[in-house]
């Protein structure tokens, strides 16, 4: 009687710290709510030696795109393949704007041009009325101090280094975020750095022709074997991957092109294509929605549909004809050719050889 008093009282002590601490709030929240709805995968692959973001900035086009594609779902694969040359490559825009801003570095320390707000630097906040004197700030004091970071953290062990990486992580990620603005990069135009800011897995591979090309497709037809996605989003224009859409699609998946070839066997081949122009004006995040919708009342349609099939038919025949002759009633062809064979057997002899009792009984 004692054990039932005090599990009785332990019950209503846990239901009222239950009510106290609001853990019925967790379920409005979304924390393990079995309404939700569960939203699919969605992965981006980007064959950067074909489809460059050349008129964007990188960073900007990553982000779009991301923000694009997870009108599909969840975008929880992001990965971008290139050789050397792709991260090397200068386009021609960016080699305009270099050269438009040297000009005007050379205007401003002759005092031709003067700036009205100043260059301000944003890890020490200190203002310069020309670019250039910005510039040597930067190199002279933050530049120095980030490589003196970078070697204490390469030559600690354990949990020194630990240590240091928590320590140095805020002033690190200030300077990177400084440093793309102030100072030119010495190879290419930051086009690998500004996809890892964007969150994508930036992959190197050699010069070899079609080599990006063949370690995009493996690592896309990879996860279509692990069934890891339900929406592929390409970014390329090359024709080498109408194959791989195709097997994408024989495994009822979604397939989605990016690209600025209007008339393109990818763009022909998937399900739906959006140009680099509707990602950047945000176009293609409006019409996402419209095209999951047409999506989803498609496969509702299809499995309305109704297709005649003789072979399911008989199977469906022959099963209802056997089950009314286990009941014992007679239906069927089957039973039909079981009589007349008997009956056949029983009328083999001659006509005078015949057993009149039946007649007499």
């Amino acid at each position: 009687m004692m054990k039932c008093v005090k599990v009785s009282a332990f019950i209503h002590v846990i239901s009222s710290y239950k009510r106290c601490c609001h853990f019925e709030s967790k379920s409005r929240l979304g924390f393990g709510s079995l309404d939700s709805p569960v939203r699919a995968s969605v992965g981006i692959f980007w064959d950067l030696d074909n489809k460059p973001p050349k008129s964007f900035p990188p960073f900007d086009a990553a982000t779009r795109l991301k923000k694009a594609a997870g009108e599909f779902g969840v975008v929880r694969y992001t990965v971008a393949y290139a050789n050397q040359h792709a991260f090397s490559y200068v386009p021609p825009l960016v080699r305009l704007q270099r050269k438009e801003r040297k000009t005007l570095n050379l205007l401003e320390n002759r005092g031709v041009v003067k700036v009205e707000d100043p260059y301000i630097c944003r890890v020490c906040g200190r203002r310069f009325y020309t670019n250039e004197k910005l510039v040597n700030h930067f190199k002279q004091i933050h530049e120095r101090e980030h490589t003196k970071r970078l070697n204490r953290i390469e030559s600690a062990r354990g949990k020194m280094r630990v240590k240091l990486v928590a320590k140095y992580a805020m002033k690190m990620d200030k300077y990177k975020g400084a440093v793309r603005d102030v100072l030119t990069p010495k190879v290419g135009y930051g086009l690998a750095d500004d996809l890892k800011r964007a969150g994508f897995w930036v992959r190197t591979v050699s010069n070899k022709p079609q080599a990006a090309d063949i370690a995009l497709r493996n690592h896309l037809v990879d996860v279509m074997d692990k069934r890891m996605v339900e929406y592929v989003v390409l970014v390329s224009d090359d024709s080498d991957f109408v194959e791989v859409l195709k097997e994408a699609r024989l495994r009822c998946l979604k397939t989605v092109v990016v690209g600025d070839s209007n008339d393109g066997a990818l763009k022909r081949t998937a399900d739906a294509a959006f140009s680099w122009q509707e990602i950047m004006m945000g176009k293609a995040k409006k019409e996402a929605v419209s095209v999951v919708g047409r999506w989803k009342d498609r496969d509702v349609l299809k499995r309305l549909e109704w297709t005649y099939d003789p072979d399911i038919e008989k199977k469906l025949y022959y099963s209802e004809v056997e089950s009314d002759d286990s009941d014992g009633t007679f239906s069927g062809e089957d039973d039909k050719d079981d009589v007349g064979a008997s009956i056949l057997n029983e009328d083999a002899r001659a006509w005078w050889k015949l057993d009149s009792r039946s007649g007499h009984d």
